[in-house]
């Protein structure tokens, strides 16, 4: 086994359970995928992966026993790009970035530019997914997260905790009595929420509980749609308060956050490149950045319909 490509190609089909999605994780066609596959069982003469109905691929035994050994042989390189990139004092070279879409929308890309423009030598790549990337396996190099980390082997700090309030175009409130005043009043409005099944973000199993689903008019799985919806007056929406208070097309629907919905705002990287010179400058002018901010991203000050 002297090709690394062809452990790769078993460990990517074990992690995916797919000849179709190893392929295009790889980067390559289907059949590219098939043919090398097929080579290396016949070079091997042994069978890797059992064919199930539906696409599935299912390890074999010595399937499993080469992706296991694949997986250690690239955590041993991944440890060893994260400890030579550690070790990188120039302040240039690409910087991979994961962000929501709402904190890339609403108030990260300033931030972005004000670092562009102190470290012009720095490419910054920026993701805005709402899954938790792997930094050990660099799929990122720095991830803004609205949860504090949970793995021991990464480095940050928290920036600020982040309010939740409702919010809605003011012509809307005027046609609905003004402010709302108690979420028992839920259900006298239209309501903006996520799509049906939604579990894994706090406000909306929260915003689930608290009001009966034919309140619901409107559901999107994008918080910024979910704003540009209230904007235009469908209905209220539970928003951050960073979204919600800085868009002059909505106000809050009651004055204050809602309780129950306190999140937190992090900036990590593994420790392993806690050296770098592009992440410390990162974590300088973002970071510091982002933590100006705090009284926007907790909720403070806000106008709302009553407020002189």
């Amino acid at each position: 086994m002297n090709d690394w490509n062809d452990l790769r190609l078993v460990l990517a089909v074990h992690r995916a359970a797919s000849l179709t999605n190893a392929a295009a994780r790889l980067n390559v066609d289907h059949s590219t995928a098939f043919r090398r596959l097929k080579a290396l069982e016949t070079r091997l003469g042994v069978r890797l992966f059992e064919r199930l109905s539906g696409g599935v691929y299912q390890a074999t035994e010595a399937g499993q026993r080469m992706a296991y050994a694949a997986e250690r042989m690239e955590d041993e390189a991944l440890a060893l790009d994260r400890a030579l990139t550690g070790s990188d004092h120039r302040l240039s070279g690409r910087l991979r970035v994961t962000s929501s879409e709402t904190l890339a929308y609403s108030r990260l890309t300033r931030h972005l530019a004000a670092f562009r423009e102190a470290h012009p030598g720095v490419v910054v790549e920026l993701a805005t997914d709402n899954r938790v990337l792997n930094l050990s396996r660099r799929e990122a190099d720095v991830a803004l997260r609205p949860v504090r980390p949970r793995e021991g082997d990464l480095w940050g700090r928290r920036l600020a905790q982040v309010a939740w309030g409702f919010y809605a175009a003011p012509q809307y409130l005027a046609g609905h009595d003004g402010p709302l005043r108690h979420a028992d009043e839920l259900a006298n409005h239209a309501l903006i929420g996520w799509e049906y099944g939604t579990t894994a973000l706090q406000a909306a199993e929260w915003l689930s509980r608290a009001a009966p689903q034919e309140a619901f008019v409107y559901r999107s799985n994008s918080l910024v749609n979910q704003l540009v919806a209230a904007r235009a007056g469908i209905g209220l929406a539970l928003l951050p308060c960073y979204l919600g208070d800085s868009d002059g097309g909505v106000v809050r629907a009651a004055p204050e956050p809602v309780p129950d919905l306190e999140g937190e705002l992090w900036i990590v990287a593994h420790a392993d490149l806690k050296g770098t010179a592009r992440v410390r400058a990162f974590f300088e002018v973002v970071g510091d950045g982002l933590a100006r901010e705090r009284a926007l991203f907790e909720g403070q000050g806000a106008q709302t319909p009553s407020d002189p």
